[in-house]
């Protein structure tokens, strides 16, 4: 093989995981591979229209290379990102560590068990450095009479939230100064931030959009493409490829390491830079590398070694086993009322996805496993949705002045004024305007099972081993809407026994003793030496937390002990 396909690592998956193993790697001198199987996706290009949205989904054998690949298993559906930065690209942002009471080490024999073999000590440098990586990310800077206090969720949350568990606005990665220790100001021009992204796009200071989820058009959030993928790009000794998607992972025959095989999207790396895709339009290639990290998240890195179980043969009956949900329940709190039954206006399109958490911990919580209930927020496209269901009424809450008009019609008194007919049919805005969709996450379970089977990746999980976790939190998420005057209205978990998770984690769990997990506490695949896994995959059990900040530092942890190895 060509000397300029080999190199020191290269590393599957540009997520939080990948993302940190990459930048630490190359900093510390090394000839790094990025591949991601995505595209790159720069502020100002992320999709907005009904046209756009519809190719928006990965779907490669569709010709569909967009962001969001989203997996329907038998009770539990999994929504992914498909891109540079991973789930960064989708995220609200959250930056919470682990509670160091969840770093748990129960006894093996029971089904869907935690044990974790790092603890909340070891990790908290690496907490700290990662937090650096992310821009020093800070909490919502709600301050009555400042610019960012118009947001009503926020401030409804911090009113009635102590009822419920201990209430905070955690830190975001997301930029609301222009500079630092300067004012927190919406929509300012961050100083010359062109120049120190991959992308060479300005960016600004957050604006309240509400579009986190989506892709943040004005690079207000400190996704990875504009931090650590952004140094990988800069130094001569780092390499990013898009639109490369591994199908393979073999030891090298001839030499110590792995070889790595993808599949070159040529048709979608076409659009980008020579500098972020794969040299050539050959549809398949190999690479070679002295170790691989494989960082393709909770799905896509179990599923890579399952299907290449044969050319890793000491991979262990764990593998795929201990997948977890982490605790996801999502519902919405709809037509808040005040004490005098008038609206109570939240406005959920004004302010980031998230600014506020409740935390329930394991000692409160009704069952022993703590959970958060977080304020949820969308774009201003998801109001003019929700206002379709308040139509109904409001074409009722108008028949007087229609009746009116008929009559004015009927005498020869036309009044040509429309203002407010129109202004009527928009009624009190309460469906759009007078709610909130609102998050729960916790320590469910980890009793999924991933294999391979006829027709790809097969999930075996159930909601019923958390039943009693997930009765505790839509009790709770009751007791939210009961303090805002509204109504809970939950997804399909209570009535279908289905349940939807962004947070997937666990399929290659970490542990110290090989017949029990993947990988040990460092990340490197039992049996394999040089071959690593560094995502939420190698969680043991739920983070409880959003998981992005635990995922990176524990990435993190395991970038040193490479490095140390190396230099050893």
């Amino acid at each position: 093989m060509p000397d300029e396909d080999h190199f020191d690592a290269v590393v599957i998956g540009s997520g939080f995981g990948g993302s940190v193993v990459a930048q630490r790697l190359v900093e510390a001198g090394e000839e790094v591979l990025v591949l991601e199987r995505g595209q790159p996706h720069a502020p100002g290009s992320f999709a907005r229209t009904p046209y756009e949205m519809r190719r928006n989904f990965w779907a490669p054998h569709a010709g569909l290379y967009g962001m969001y690949d989203v997996w329907g298993f038998d009770r539990l559906d999994v929504v992914l990102a498909s891109g540079l930065g991973g789930g960064s690209l989708i995220y609200a942002n959250v930056m919470l560590r682990k509670s160091e009471r969840t770093f748990v080490r129960e006894e093996p024999g029971v089904d869907g068990y935690e044990y974790w073999p790092v603890t909340r000590e070891e990790l908290d440098p690496h907490y700290d450095r990662v937090e650096e990586l992310f821009e020093e990310p800070e909490r919502y800077p709600y301050k009555q009479g400042e610019p960012y206090s118009t947001t009503a969720k926020t401030k409804a949350m911090l009113e009635v939230g102590e009822d419920i568990g201990k209430t905070r606005r955690p830190r975001l990665a997301v930029r609301f100064s222009a500079e630092s220790g300067g004012a927190a100001k919406p929509g300012r021009p961050i100083p010359g931030s062109e120049k120190e992204n991959l992308h060479g796009v300005p960016r600004s200071t957050c604006r309240l959009c509400g579009e986190c989820d989506v892709g943040c058009n004005y690079g207000s959030k400190s996704t990875l493409d504009l931090t650590c993928l952004s140094a990988v790009w800069k130094a001569a000794n780092g390499t990013i490829r898009t639109c490369c998607e591994v199908k393979s992972i073999t030891p090298a025959a001839t030499r110590n390491g792995y070889l790595v095989g993808y599949e070159h999207h040529v048709k979608a790396s076409a659009a980008h830079a020579a500098d972020l895709t794969a040299p050539g339009t050959d549809r398949h290639a190999v690479v070679s590398a002295d170790k691989v990290i494989l960082a393709a998240g909770a799905i896509g890195s179990p599923r890579l070694l399952l299907e290449n179980r044969a050319a890793l043969p000491r991979l262990g009956d764990s593998l795929g086993s201990r997948l977890s949900a982490n605790g996801d329940y999502f519902a919405w709190i709809r037509d808040c009322r005040d004490e005098h039954g008038k609206p109570r206006y939240l406005h959920p399109s004004n302010g980031p996805v998230i600014t506020t958490s409740i935390h329930v911990d394991d000692r409160k919580a009704r069952y022993g496993r703590g959970y958060y209930l977080q304020d949820g927020g969308a774009p201003v496209l998801g109001d003019w949705a929700w206002q379709t269901l308040e139509l109904p009424r409001d074409m009722l809450g108008t028949r007087k002045l229609l009746v009116q008009r008929l009559l004015d019609w009927a005498r020869r008194r036309p009044d040509a004024r429309r203002s407010q007919l129109l202004a009527a049919l928009f009624g009190e805005a309460a469906s759009s305007a007078a709610m909130m969709p609102v998050l729960g996450m916790g320590r469910d379970i980890p009793n999924g099972q991933m294999t391979i089977g006829q027709g790809g990746l097969r999930l075996d999980w159930s909601e019923e081993p958390s039943s009693d976790y997930y009765e505790d939190v839509r009790d709770s998420l009751e007791r939210l809407a009961g303090k805002l005057g509204g109504k809970l209205v939950t997804t399909g978990l209570d009535r279908r026994h289905r349940a939807i998770t962004v947070h997937p984690v666990g399929g290659c769990a970490m542990s110290d003793d090989p017949r029990r997990g993947v990988v040990d506490s460092y990340g490197q695949v039992h049996g394999h030496p040089g071959l690593y896994v560094a995502d939420g995959s190698v969680m043991p059990g739920p983070v409880g937390a959003n998981p992005s900040l635990t995922i990176a530092a524990l990435a993190d942890r395991f970038a040193g002990a490479m490095i140390s190895t190396g230099e050893g």
